[in-house]
C-alpha cells in the first residue's frame, strides 16, 4: 500500500509540470547579394528599311525593256530599265552637227577680226569696223560655248534612257511593263528598291520615361550601358538571332502620343526581316551598379503601403525593415535601399516569423530562389 501511494505521489508531481517550449520556427533564407543590375525595358515598335529609293524617270519616252527580276537584290548603278533611246542619239548627232558648224564660224570671225584689227591700226578701216568684227568674233566664241553646253545636255538625256538603280537592295514589283509610255515627270514611281541588311526598328518610348531616365543617369542614380546590345522579339515571341544596336533618339515628341522615337539598327543579312513588320525590343537603358535583387515573395506591404521584408538579425531574431523596391526585374523586386549585402532575407515561412522571435533559418529552397539566378534576363518593369 505504501509503495503504490508513493507512484500516486510521483505521477500527480509529474503533471502539474510546464510543459516544454516549442521548437523555434523554421524559415527559409536567402542572403542579400549586390551587383551591377541593368535596367531593362520592352518597348514596341516596326521595322524599316535603312534606305529606300524610288526608281523614276528623267526623260520621257517609251520602254523597250526591262533588265531586271522582281523581288531581287540589285546593286547601285545596276540597268532596271530601257527607253527607246534613238530620239536622244539624234538629238545628240543634232548638237554634235551643230557645235561643229559654230567652231567653223568662231574660226572665220577670228581670223576677220585679227584682219580688221590690223587694218583700222593702218588706217585702211574705221575703228567701228574692227570693233564690230570683234564683237562677232566673241559672239561666235560664246555659241560654241552654248553648243557645247547643248551637247552634253543631249549625252545626259541619252544616258538617262538606260535607268539603273540608285542604291544597293532589294527591288520590288515593277510599276510599268515593256511598251509603257513613261514621262520625267511623272508621279508614280517605276519600281522601288529598299536596303534590309541593316534594318531598322523604330521604336516608341513615352515622354515621361525618356526624361525621368535621364535625370538618373545625369544624377548618378543609374550608370551607362554604352553600346548594351538590344534584343528584338517577333510578333511570335521568337528572337532575333542577331541583337542590334540603339544609335538614334529624336529630338522631337510626338503631340499626339506623347511619346520619343528611337531607332535600333539590327544586322538583317538574309532580309528575313521586312519593313513594316510589329516587333518589340528589349534594351538596357542603364545600370544600377549596387542593387539587390529579391523575391517578390518575400516583399510585402505595411499599412501605408511602403515595401518591408523580414530580416534575420542577430542572435536569430526576425527584424522588420522597410526598403526601396519600386522597380520589379522578371520574378523580383530590384532594390535600391535599406539592405545591406551579407543580410539573411526571409523568402520562406513567413508567416510563421513575427518580428522579434526567434527563428531557425535555413537556405531556402530552389523552387523560392531557383528564379533569382535567371532575373539578369528579364523585363525590368515598375
Amino acid at each position: 500500500m505504501l509503495t503504490g501511494a508513493l507512484v500516486m505521489l510521483a505521477l500527480a508531481g509529474c503533471s502539474s509540470a510546464p510543459p516544454p517550449p516549442p521548437p523555434p520556427p523554421a524559415v527559409g533564407v536567402i542572403v542579400a547579394q549586390a551587383s551591377a543590375v541593368p535596367i531593362m525595358t520592352e518597348l514596341t515598335g516596326r521595322s524599316q528599311a535603312s534606305e529606300v529609293a524610288e526608281v523614276r524617270p528623267q526623260v520621257s519616252g517609251i520602254v523597250v525593256e526591262r533588265l531586271f527580276t522582281e523581288g531581287s537584290e540589285v546593286h547601285k548603278g545596276q540597268a532596271l530599265y530601257q527607253i527607246d533611246a534613238r530620239p536622244y542619239a539624234a538629238a545628240q548627232a543634232q548638237a554634235r552637227a551643230a557645235l561643229a558648224n559654230a567652231e567653223a564660224v568662231v574660226e572665220s570671225n577670228r581670223l576677220k577680226a585679227e584682219r580688221y584689227r590690223t587694218l583700222a591700226a593702218a588706217g585702211g578701216i574705221s575703228r567701228q569696223d574692227a570693233a564690230d568684227a570683234d564683237a562677232a568674233y566673241q559672239q561666235s566664241r560664246a555659241q560654241v560655248a552654248a553648243a557645247h553646253a547643248a551637247l552634253d545636255i543631249a549625252k545626259v538625256n541619252l544616258g538617262f534612257t538606260r535607268i539603273v538603280a540608285p542604291i544597293s537592295g532589294r527591288i520590288g514589283q515593277s510599276g510599268v511593263t515593256r511598251g509603257a509610255l513613261v514621262t520625267s515627270d511623272q508621279p508614280t514611281a517605276l519600281a522601288k528598291i529598299q536596303r534590309l541588311d541593316p534594318i531598322w526598328v523604330n521604336i516608341q518610348q513615352s515622354s515621361a520615361d525618356f526624361i525621368a531616365l535621364r535625370h538618373a543617369l545625369e544624377s548618378g542614380q543609374l550608370g551607362s550601358t554604352g553600346s548594351a546590345p538590344v534584343r528584338i522579339v517577333l510578333a511570335d515571341g521568337t528572337e532575333w538571332a542577331s541583337p542590334g544596336k540603339l544609335d538614334f533618339a529624336d529630338i522631337d515628341v510626338n503631340e499626339q502620343t506623347g511619346t520619343v522615337t528611337l531607332r535600333v539598327t539590327v544586322p538583317n543579312p538574309r532580309g528575313d526581316l521586312l519593313p513594316g513588320l510589329f516587333v518589340r525590343a528589349r534594351l538596357a537603358q542603364g545600370m544600377v551598379h549596387d542593387g539587390i535583387l529579391v523575391p517578390q515573395a518575400a516583399v510585402s506591404r505595411d499599412q501605408r503601403g511602403n515595401p518591408m521584408v523580414l530580416v534575420v538579425g542577430k542572435g536569430d531574431v526576425i527584424e522588420t525593415r522597410t526598403v526601396a523596391a519600386s522597380t520589379t526585374f522578371g520574378p523580383n523586386w530590384l532594390v535600391t535601399g535599406g539592405l545591406r549585402p551579407g543580410e539573411r532575407i526571409v523568402v520562406e515561412g513567413q508567416m510563421t516569423a513575427r518580428a522579434g522571435t526567434h527563428v531557425k533559418p535555413a537556405p531556402a529552397s530552389a523552387a523560392a530562389t531557383g528564379n533569382q539566378s535567371a532575373a539578369a534576363t528579364g523585363k525590368l518593369g515598375g
